[in-house]
Formats: structure tokens, C-alpha cells, sequence
């Protein structure tokens, strides 16, 4: 996968100045993905099941006088012009793309306005973060919010520099993203740290909170991640983002498991519960708990998917990212992350090829999810989803000149992977994975969009 040539997060939430040219999170995303998301407001917005302003969700009118108290506080680079607001203009624009900007080095505000902005808008980016549909279910008020404000327009900056973004020309959808999904998302796992951390005395090593993301493929967990990560670097943590694809087995272990499992399509290629290496994985995450002093360093396991011609192999060790100490939170991300168990008959009547897969299963919670203390699962409604998610990437991959699989390989791709899905999500979604605990459970309905929608 292509790279974001993107700059570094800063240390400082008002000036970003004096920063390097460039930040690079190799073999994570793909340099489309995010705009395939939220440039094309058709798609996107077809799954808005919620509005702008909701009257729900606005500060009442007892509490009117205080948020405007807060909000008249708040230093801001939005400004109203022509339109009703400047930062729900259609269409948006890549800072890199404009020739006056070409090669910018210096602070991110030196694109805007020079002159003051109206307190106004900022009280509209308030209204429209209260209207998300996360915040009610993270026990967030008007209030928390209007006295947060200026961390949330930081961290909403910070992630269009992170998207090449501008602030000024954001999207609708755009601004749903990154208000109603990525920073919520953040102020929850920021909570959790807290808490984690609270229960640990001043002399006492802090391991790093794991928080498990559990979501199938395409629906953009990963681009998820990689901003919490960045917005965790923005703030000072020290954070790992961790894969279950980062604990495949090697070229050779996979050999060894089709060879194993003769006509098992499930098993062929590398993917469902099998196919990982679980006392690697134990390694791993146990040392990345024992990660909490200056001074301490260890690498992080990468998978090349590119090697042995598609088939993949665990990466050369001297190229994984290193990491020191003290590590404050891993992001742990996988499609079957979470995935428990079920009675034989209850996966024979979905699949037979899953019988010796759910077998298997029952090692991973000793492996993935004793580890994991906080958890979001993000639930899709059908998981057909999954197949159109994966067409539109590829068919963005051809359309941009790279290698592609072709509709009837996705469709095989995709194949291996539904069996898993029909079974064991529902569980997930009613139950939560093994040992979770609800009180550090987020649970995320997403539409066909990749967009929260109202909680039941």
C-alpha cells in the first residue's frame, strides 16, 4: 500500500510551528482511502441518517448562557464569509494543491484569515458536535463539550493536517467524520487511559492500556486508528498500533496449515482463526505490557502481504518500528478480533469448512483477548457491506494506475471471510467479546457510509 506523505503531529495546540516536512506511516493506508470516504458526498451522504443541528442534542436553554460564557473564550480560526458557514463549504481542498501553498514549511495558520473570526462560528462547530450521534452515548453533555471546546477545535485542525485537509473547505461529511466519529472515539479512549491509569499507585510501573478494535474489513478501522494514534502523538502519549495481520503465520507455517486442511477454502489462504501465530502473539502483547520505563525499547512485528506473490510472510525484523518506553496505549486492531467460540452445530449450519476453525478459536482469547481491557466494536447491519467496501477500494487501486484484483477475485477474496462473519457477529454484537467488561465497551453501529448512526 501507498503511504501518506503527511506532516508530523505537533507537540503544541496553537501554533504547529516548527515541524519537519514530512511524517510517514508506511504499509497502513492507502493514500485514497480517506477521500474515497468523504470527497465524494454522494456516497457519503447517503447514509446521514442524522441532522445537522439537533434539536435534541442543543444546549438547553438553562444552560445557554454558561455555553456562550465558554464558547465567547475560545481562540478561533473559523470565520463566516459567504456562505452560512465557511467550514460546510462543498468540495474540499488539499492545502498541498493550492500554488500558493506549495511547499509551505511554515505554522498551519498561516493559510487563514488574518483578521478575527466571529465567536458565532465557533458556537455552530459546538451545535454540530452536540448533534453527533456518539455523544449521548458517551455520557457527554453540552456542557462537557463547551468547556472542552478548544481541545476539540485542536484535534479537529490536527486531523485535516494529518488528511491534508483544509480547515476552511471541509465537508460536510468531512466534518462528520472527524467531529462525530475520530474525536469522540478519542475523548472515549482518553477516558479509559485516565481510569487505567488511576488505579496505579505513584511507585507503581503502568503497563499501557490495550484497547481492541473489532470490526470487518473495509469499514474503515484502520484509518480510525491511524488518527487516534496521530492525535495520541498530538497530545504527548506514547502509543502502538498493533494488528492481528501483524501475527500471521510465516510463508512456511501457512504451507503447513493447507497442507493440514485439504479442501478447506477457509484455510487456503491466510485470514481466519488458524492462520495466526498465537504464542508469537503472546510474546508480543506481554512484552508491550512490560513496556513503562525510560530507556526500554522493542520492536513491533510487521506482515509483508506482498511477498511470496500475494501470499505473504512475516516481514524482515530489522525493518519493524521501534518503540520505547513508557508506552501509555496500544491500539489493537482485527476483523475477528473478539470472536468467541459457538456450539459445533450452531457453525455447521452456517458453514462445515468452520468447524475446525471455531475449534481453534477457543486458544484466542489466552492470545488477543486477556490483554485487551477496553473495547470498541464497530457494527455493520449486513455483512455484505464487506464485499462493496472491498470492489470500491480495489476498483480506486485500478482506476489510480496500481495493482488491483479483479470484481470476481474480490468476490473470492471476500468469500472466505463471510462464513466467519454470519457466524459469529451476532454474538459479538449482543454479548461482547470473552471477559469484557461493559462499562469499557463501545459499541458503534455504522451505516453503508462508514458513518455512526443513532443508537437504538
Amino acid at each position: 500500500m501507498a503511504a501518506f506523505n503527511i506532516p508530523p503531529p505537533s507537540t503544541t495546540t496553537t501554533t504547529f510551528s516548527s515541524l519537519p516536512s514530512s511524517y510517514c506511516h508506511s504499509n497502513i493506508i492507502r493514500t485514497n482511502c480517506f477521500n474515497n470516504d468523504c470527497n465524494n458526498n454522494k456516497k457519503f451522504s447517503r447514509g446521514f441518517h442524522f441532522s445537522l443541528f439537533s434539536s435534541q442534542t442543543n444546549p438547553s436553554s438553562s444552560s445557554s448562557s454558561k455555553t456562550k460564557r465558554e464558547l465567547s473564550k475560545m481562540p478561533t480560526h473559523f470565520s463566516k464569509s459567504g456562505s452560512e458557514h465557511s467550514w460546510i463549504q462543498d468540495g474540499s481542498m488539499n492545502r498541498n494543491s493550492t500554488s500558493s501553498n506549495k511547499g509551505m514549511q511554515g505554522p498551519l495558520h498561516s493559510v487563514f484569515p488574518s483578521t478575527p473570526a466571529l465567536v458565532s462560528s465557533v458556537e455552530d462547530l459546538f451545535e454540530f458536535i452536540c448533534s453527533g450521534p456518539l455523544i449521548s452515548k458517551l455520557g457527554l453533555t453540552s456542557e462537557m463539550i463547551a468547556e472542552s471546546i478548544d481541545k476539540w477545535i485542536s484535534y479537529g485542525l490536527q486531523l485535516c493536517r494529518l488528511f491534508q485537509l483544509n480547515e476552511l473547505y471541509l465537508t460536510v461529511p468531512q466534518k462528520a467524520r472527524f467531529y462525530h466519529y475520530y474525536i469522540p472515539v478519542f475523548v472515549w479512549c482518553e477516558d479509559k487511559i485516565s481510569k487505567h491509569v488511576s488505579q496505579f499507585k505513584d511507585s507503581e510501573d503502568i503497563p499501557p492500556l490495550v484497547i481492541g478494535f473489532s470490526a470487518p474489513q473495509g469499514c474503515g478501522k484502520t484509518t480510525l486508528v491511524f488518527a487516534l494514534d496521530y492525535l495520541f502523538k498530538v497530545t504527548g502519549r506514547k502509543s502502538a498500533m498493533l494488528s492481528i495481520d501483524d501475527f500471521y503465520l510465516t510463508a512456511e507455517g501457512q504451507a503447513k496449515l493447507r497442507e493440514a486442511n485439504p479442501g478447506n477454502a477457509l484455510l487456503e489462504f491466510r485470514g481466519n482463526a488458524g492462520s495466526h501465530d498465537l504464542p508469537f502473539s503472546i510474546e508480543t502483547l506481554s512484552a508491550l505490557n512490560k513496556l513503562t520505563k525510560e530507556g526500554m525499547k522493542m520492536r513491533l512485528p510487521r506482515y509483508d502481504k506482498s511477498a511470496y506473490s500475494g501470499r505473504g510472510d512475516r516481514a524482515d525484523p530489522s525493518t519493524w518500528p521501534e518503540l520505547e518506553g513508557p508506552l501509555t496505549v496500544v491500539l489493537f486492531e482485527g476483523w475477528m478480533l473478539g470472536f468467541k467460540p459457538l456450539p459445533v452445530e450452531v457453525v455447521q449450519a452456517v458453514d462445515p469448512q468452520l468447524e475446525i476453525i471455531n475449534k481453534t478459536l477457543e486458544a484466542y482469547y489466552d492470545a488477543w483477548d486477556k490483554f485487551i481491557k477496553a473495547w470498541v466494536v464497530i457494527k455493520i447491519q449486513d455483512p455484505s457491506c464487506v464485499y462493496q467496501w472491498r470492489l470500491q477500494a480495489e476498483i480506486a487501486m485500478r482506476e489510480d494506475g496500481n495493482p488491483g484484483m479483479t470484481d470476481e477475485e474480490v468476490k473470492d477474496f471476500v468469500s472466505r471471510y463471510l462464513p466467519a462473519y454470519k457466524a459469529y457477529l451476532p454474538t459479538l454484537y449482543a454479548e461482547g467479546p470473552n471477559g469484557s467488561d461493559p462499562e469499557n465497551l463501545l459499541l458503534i453501529e455504522i451505516d453503508e457510509g462508514r458513518n455512526p448512526i443513532l443508537a437504538n
